[in-house]
């Protein structure tokens, strides 16, 4: 039982901190890379179609996004689509292939997606106090249904506080990364 919980809370955690590693991933750095595009969707035949459905995105060079468009009379709709998500870029058509510069970013946007990148990285350890705050009551559960002795209660809470303190390492690691990859001009 007590493992259960324990198995449960640990599987969370990792979720919370992979989460976390994909919402930081969508956050633009100096480099290209192809998840920068991810939350782009395109009206395709009427329907908001996701980015990389309709097209192959790849790295030309570091600071260069290649898009080559399945459809050729959809690389209009991708282009504005692109334009019109809050990233800031600009791409440049040439048939079926669009590529997307990247400009440099300016030292305060780097410290503004510094900021942007803290608040995930808090919202991240919230999720996992709060998986930690969900274990400790079904043990505490157990308890009181005296399913479990004190001494089990009090080793299930020590194992799920040793969880918590490494899924928060793991977190601040990735924020240390993040963060390290925004400043780097």
């Amino acid at each position: 039982m007590i493992n259960e919980i324990k198995e449960d809370a640990k599987q969370r955690m990792e979720k919370s901190v992979e989460a976390l590693r994909n919402t930081l991933a969508k956050v633009r750095t100096g480099r290209a890379h192809p998840s920068i595009l991810d939350g782009i969707s395109v009206e395709y035949y009427g329907a908001k179609t996701p980015l990389k459905q309709l097209a192959s995105i790849t790295t030309e060079d570091s600071r260069t996004l290649a898009l080559t468009v399945f459809d050729r009379q959809v690389a209009p709709a991708v282009e504005k689509a692109i334009m019109a998500s809050d990233l800031g870029l600009n791409p440049m058509s040439a048939g079926t292939v669009i590529r997307v510069p990247l400009p440099p970013l300016t030292e305060e946007r780097r410290r503004d997606l510094v900021k942007v990148v803290r608040g995930e990285a808090e919202q991240g350890r919230v999720a996992v106090r709060n998986i930690r705050r969900d274990a400790n009551s079904d043990l505490k559960a157990l308890l009181k249904e005296k399913e479990i002795s004190e001494d089990e209660d009090r080793r299930g809470q020590d194992d799920i506080q040793k969880l918590t303190d490494a899924a928060i390492k793991n977190i601040d690691a990735v924020l240390e990364a993040k963060e390290k990859e925004l400043m780097e001009v």
